[in-house]
C-alpha cells in the first residue's frame, strides 16, 4: 500500500452537523489529511469558529431543507469545485423516551434529521459527481444503535438502522459510477455533550459492558474515517464499520 494512500490532498469535503462534537472533529481530521473542508450546520457562529480553526469554509446548512442543501453545494462548487467527499454526520436523539410516550411528530423529526437527510445529501452529492464525471466517497455516521438495540432511544435506533441499510444499498448502486458509500458505527464515544452522563453511575455501567474496558474517544474514529474516505479503502463500499471496543459482538 502506498504511504500516501490516506492523503486527501485535492479532495473537496463537506461535513454536516459540524458545529461541534464529532462533526467538528471529523472536519479537522480531513483537513489535516489535505482536504479542502466545508463545515455545515445551522449554528452559524459555531460553524464559523470550526471553519476558522481548520482553514475551511463555513456553510449555513439545514440538512432537512432541500433549498438549503442545494445552496450549500452551489456555494462549495463556486469556491472549490464539486464535493467529492461527503460526511453525513448531522443527527439528533430523543433521550430516555418511553416508547409509549414518544409521539409520531418526535419520531418523524429524528428520522428526518438522521435518515432522510442522509438520502438528501447523498443524492445531491452523487448526482453532481455523475454529472461531472468524477468519482467520490460518502461516509455516513451510523451508530452502534443501528446494529444493536439500545434502551430509551427507539426513534434513534430505527433511524440509524436505516442509515446502515441505506449504506449497503447505495454502496451497491453507486459503485458503477465510481462512488463509494460506507459508514462508521461508533459505540460509546466521550464528547462534551455526553461526558457528564457517561461519568455517572448509569454511564459507568455502560462502560463495564465494553470489552476493552473504556469509552471511545473521538481520536479512535480518525483511522477508520480516513480509511473509508481515502484511496486506502478503494475496494470498500457498502460497509458499515463498527468502532466500539468490541461491544457489538460481546453479548453484553
Amino acid at each position: 500500500m502506498s504511504r500516501t494512500s490516506f492523503d486527501l490532498t485535492g479532495r473537496v469535503a463537506l461535513v454536516t452537523g459540524a458545529s461541534g462534537g464529532l462533526g467538528a472533529h471529523c472536519a479537522g481530521v480531513l483537513a489535516k489529511a489535505g482536504a479542502k473542508v466545508a463545515v455545515g450546520a445551522r449554528r452559524r457562529d459555531r460553524v464559523a469558529q470550526v471553519a476558522g480553526a481548520i482553514g475551511g469554509l463555513a456553510i449555513d446548512l439545514d440538512v432537512t431543507d432541500d433549498a438549503s442543501a442545494e445552496a450549500a453545494f452551489d456555494t462549495i462548487e463556486s469556491a472549490w469545485g464539486a464535493v467529492d467527499l461527503l460526511v453525513n454526520n448531522a443527527g439528533v436523539v430523543e433521550h430516555g423516551r418511553d416508547p409509549l410516550e414518544l409521539s409520531a411528530a418526535e419520531f418523524a423529526r429524528v428520522v428526518e434529521v438522521n435518515l432522510t437527510s442522509v438520502f438528501r445529501m447523498s443524492s445531491l452529492t452523487a448526482r453532481r459527481l455523475v454529472r461531472a464525471g468524477q468519482p467520490g466517497a460518502i461516509v455516513n455516521i451510523a451508530s452502534l444503535a443501528g446494529l444493536d438495540v439500545l434502551p430509551g432511544v427507539p426513534a434513534y435506533c430505527a433511524s440509524k438502522a436505516g442509515v446502515a441499510h441505506r449504506t449497503h444499498a447505495l454502496g451497491r448502486d453507486l459503485a458503477k459510477h465510481g462512488i463509494r458509500v460506507n459508514a462508521l458505527a461508533p459505540g460509546y464515544i466521550s464528547t462534551d455533550l455526553n461526558r457528564a452522563f457517561l461519568e455517572s453511575e448509569a454511564g459507568r455501567r455502560l462502560v463495564d459492558r465494553v470489552p476493552q474496558g473504556r469509552l471511545g474517544q473521538p481520536a479512535d474514529l480518525d483511522g477508520p474515517l480516513l480509511l473509508l474516505a481515502s484511496e486506502a479503502g478503494a475496494h470498500m463500499t457498502g460497509v458499515v464499520l463498527p468502532v466500539d471496543g468490541g461491544h457489538l459482538w460481546s453479548g453484553a
